[in-house]
């Protein structure tokens, strides 16, 4: 780190601390003396997003929140469940150096995660990211999603609705 006031390389650290996310560190230069303070954070990569009218957009999360939320409103879906599935999503393209990403992509994603957490938010966010058309659409999800309960389901493990 070079010293702002007179340019040495020369310089170290006397404080650091953790502040708001960041590391704040208090250095004094070699050669002059002279105290300085200096901050390091991470540096996110830019994520963009791929739409189906082949615009891109940065990667927004708080979108991605706002369009599970409404996939499990009224639902019994903890709120720190809709934020780990955006992080997953988030973290995901950070681990993997995505630079660019596809809603196809990203509906998938949410879609299997939604699949495993509930059924109807899972179908109500596939209406809107799949562009459902006709009443067939949704009668392919749900015989899909009927099919793979009788297959990974027992009986024993199906709530009762009829008491």
């Amino acid at each position: 780190m070079k010293c702002p006031y007179c340019g040495s390389e020369d310089t170290k650290v006397t404080d650091s601390r953790v502040t708001e996310g960041k590391k704040r560190r208090r250095r004094c230069c070699g050669n002059c003396g002279r105290r300085f303070t200096t901050y390091e954070s991470v540096e996110m990569p830019i994520i963009l997003v791929n739409k189906k009218d082949n615009t891109y957009e940065q990667f927004n999360r708080n979108k991605l929140v706002q369009g599970l939320s409404f996939a499990v409103k009224k639902r019994p879906v903890p709120g720190s469940a809709i934020i780990e599935i955006a992080d997953g999503i988030e973290n995901y393209c950070i681990n993997n150096m995505l630079t660019e990403i596809s809603t196809g992509q990203i509906s998938d994603m949410v879609l299997e995660k939604l699949k495993k957490l509930d059924e109807v938010a899972y179908v109500r966010f596939a209406s809107v990211n799949k562009d459902f058309n006709n009443v067939e659409c949704f009668l392919d999800i749900i015989s899909d999603l009927k099919t793979e309960d009788r297959s990974g389901k027992s009986e024993s493990d199906k709530p009762d609705l009829d008491k």
